[in-house]
């Protein structure tokens, strides 16, 4: 199916300003006089219509409380219309230039009075909403005078002015203290609650105005966070925004919309299962794909949950001619490549738009120099490597305008690292039970907060920098509800605004795999499922796959070697660096691991620069035989542990224990029993709980990763001073 066009389809709504609407009445007159002077139609007949005509606009008008006025200009109208055209029919002039002229006035005429007629209505529509609001305000004021007065015993106060809020959820009651008394008592919140009877959800807050002794009351009479909002961006409704101004995440307690700023900041939302995170997440990719001058990415390596219904127009269904996502990353080894693409195009922006930087030290997003925004559900099953690499993009991509926004369970060190949280100011945390999480996730403010004033599923809270770069304290929110089937509706209105990556972003090594990443994933998250026309341009070339490290199973997109990891250099069977890393084991393999472990390992067979009798020959990071006595140089390596890496790397750098197991003939219980305490033995942990997505249908189940043995392997040749 092709893809449809957003830009050239017909109107057929009845969308007419009142001038318009008076010249097609005249235009229908006209028409019926010509035609009628043909077939003989009687004057008598366009008397009763315009005669019909008048009667149903008294009735209109008289419904709309329209003045009596405005209803006789209108009929008067009608009658002229039906007059002049029972004229023309009896006398067969509807062809002459004096019938001709009398129209063209009349139609004038009538365009004219249509437009005045609706701007003074609007007028007087807009004065009678305004001096119903005044005296609502009046009423209220005196109320509350009268209130105050006798809770709390106030004399000499003011009440200056009540203004409404949006939707009309409550209102703000401004007023002038007494010198004697600059502040209401500590119980006034309980006692105002109880005099107006507020609903559970309702509440009331009490606030400095902009002067001394002004107080601000802010009155919620409706519980905001218990309804369903549904997100207002619908498909008559698509405007082209833009990423300074936030991303809209739904509705705070006083009916205004909560924004969060993502053109500086990067953004950490977390939130427990169940709490609505991953529809808050949809949310802000609603948000953020409504730009025109903003690239979204994704990682998330459990399946792309977070990407599939923003891709299911273009992919499947044909109705979006690009896909909305930039670039997803359904497996850890697509996410290597991602990270190291954005990566390398933070360090290329730097470089290559150095003439744009003369008035500020940031780049200014437009749409040919568009944001990246990386979205990571998720981010506890991805691995210490790819942390790392978020993290150096968290701490450089500021300047050049590429930021984070990195999704969890919880905002605790074992799932987010101190970068991701020092560095993302803009803070979002879904329902949760337990207040101490809160209490971390906000550091200031946030002993404040309690989970009560946000209990239902869909609510959190947020802090995020103001327009004067003052962050402020957790605010209570009720995200807006989006759907699948109305992400599939923005997905085609959307897809003709998606801006591109420049040229300077992607000319880069790591990039050289950007252009062939839907010929690798597609396969992956669709399977066999039939894909749209649409995706032809972006699979119908050849498809490139970065070489893999055999030691660690990273994708090996760089020939130079500045990779912690290890995966970006010299592809040869071992290496020759000779630098020795400090002893003692580590949780997480980089550099310093990697090289020593590769430094004991350095020969292949054949050479003769080292003793035989002590070398180690390996192939490719893998141990084939250690010569020498167990007297002077035991194997530091427990076998079975390089036996299942070597097992591992084979099988592609994932594996699960149920085959891990079958090939090393063992039974899972026992080989899991035995690896777990090799691995605590030096203190190694498996990211993500210890599940892994292999095999043919990927599915996720415990098994080991190559890059985690690896990392014991390591450790054990360090302890032991190999």
């Amino acid at each position: 199916m092709a893809a449809k066009s957003a830009g050239s389809a017909l109107d057929w709504g009845w969308n007419h300003s009142p001038a318009t609407s008076a010249a097609l009445v005249a235009g229908g007159a006209y028409t019926v006089a010509t035609a009628g002077t043909v077939t003989g139609l009687p004057a008598s007949h366009a008397l009763l219509v315009a005669g019909a005509g008048a009667v149903a606009q008294v009735g209109a008008d008289l419904y709309q409380h329209r003045p009596a006025g405005h209803t006789a200009a209108r009929c008067a109208a009608w009658l002229t219309a039906g007059g002049w055209t029972a004229i023309v029919l009896e006398n067969h002039t509807a062809l002459t230039w004096g019938a001709a002229g009398w129209w063209a006035a009349g139609t004038a005429a009538g365009m004219t009075l249509a437009r005045g007629l609706v701007r003074a209505e609007a007028t007087a529509r807009t004065e009678r909403q305004q001096r119903k609001l005044q005296k609502w305000a009046n009423k209220q004021a005196g109320e509350w005078h009268e209130r105050l007065e006798r809770l709390f015993r106030l004399e000499g106060h003011q009440v200056d002015g009540v203004r409404p809020w949006k939707g009309d959820v409550g209102y703000t009651v401004l007023v002038t203290m007494p010198s004697n008394t600059p502040e209401l008592p500590a119980d006034a919140v309980r006692k105002l609650a109880v005099d107006l009877r507020l609903p559970k959800g309702g509440g009331i807050q009490i606030l400095d105005g902009d002067t001394y002794g002004q107080t601000l009351i802010r009155v919620t009479a409706v519980d905001v966070l218990a309804q369903q909002i549904d997100l207002p961006d619908g498909p008559e409704d698509t405007t082209v925004t833009s990423i300074y101004d936030g991303l809209p995440l739904g509705l705070k307690p006083d009916g205004e919309e909560a924004r969060i700023a993502v053109v500086d900041e990067c953004a950490l939302v977390v939130g427990q299962t169940g709490s609505g995170k991953t529809n808050t997440v949809n949310t802000a990719n609603a948000g953020a794909l409504r730009t025109d001058n903003t690239v979204v990415m994704h990682i998330d390596v459990t399946g792309a949950g977070i990407s599939l219904p923003w891709l299911h127009s273009w992919a499947v269904d044909g109705t979006a001619n690009v896909p909305l996502i930039d670039w997803t990353a359904d497996t850890i080894e697509e996410a290597h490549i991602l990270c190291d693409t954005v990566i390398a195009g933070i360090a290329a922006r730097k470089t290559g738009h150095q003439d744009l930087l003369t008035e500020d030290d940031k780049l200014t997003v437009t749409h040919d120099l568009p944001e990246v925004l990386v979205a990571v559900d998720e981010i506890a099953e991805l691995t210490p490597g790819l942390l790392r690499k978020l993290d150096t993009i968290v701490n450089t991509g500021r300047a050049v305008r590429v930021r984070v926004l990195i999704c969890g369970l919880r905002a605790t060190q074992d799932v987010i690292t101190a970068a991701m949280k020092k560095q993302s100011r803009v803070r979002v945390g879904m329902r949760v039970s337990d207040p101490e999480e809160l209490s971390h996730l906000f550091p200031t403010g946030g002993g404040r907060i309690n989970p009560k004033a946000a209990p239902y599923k869909g609510c959190g809270f947020y802090s995020s920098p103001d327009e004067d770069d003052v962050v402020s304290d957790p605010t209570a929110f009720k995200a807006y509800r989006i759907t699948p089937k109305q992400i599939r509706a923005l997905s085609v209105a959307y897809a003709d605004r998606r801006p591109q990556l420049e040229p300077v972003f992607l000319d880069t090594e790591p990039a050289l795999y950007y252009a062939s990443r839907w010929g690798r994933i597609l396969p992956r998250i669709y399977k066999a499922k039939q894909l749209a026309p649409t995706t032809t341009p972006y699979t119908a070339i050849d498809v490139l796959y970065p070489p893999v490290n055999e030691f660690t199973g990273i994708p090996i997109t760089s020939s130079t070697e500045d990779d912690e990891d290890g995966n970006a250099g010299p592809r040869v069977a071992a290496s020759t660096a000779t630098t020795t890393a400090p002893a003692g084991p580590q949780a997480r393999v980089g550099s310093d691991l990697l090289t020593t472990m590769l430094d004991a390992a350095r020969l292949t067979p054949g050479s003769s620069s080292l003793d035989d009798s002590t070398g180690i020959q390996a192939d490719f990071g893998r141990v084939i035989q250690q010569a020498g006595t167990p007297q002077n140089r035991p194997n530091p390596v427990p076998q079975l542990l390089a036996d299942a890496h070597n097992a591992v790397v084979a099988a592609g750098g994932r594996m699960h224990t149920a085959d891990l197991a079958a090939l090393l003939e063992m039974e899972p219980l026992v080989l899991g029993a035995e690896l777990g305490k090799l691995l605590r033995e030096v203190d190694i942990e498996r990211p993500g709980k210890g599940t892994v997505r292999a095999g043919k249908d990927n599915e996720s189940k415990l098994g080991y990763t190559a890059e985690t043995f690896a990392a014991a392997i390591s450790a054990y040749t360090l302890r032991d001073g190999q």
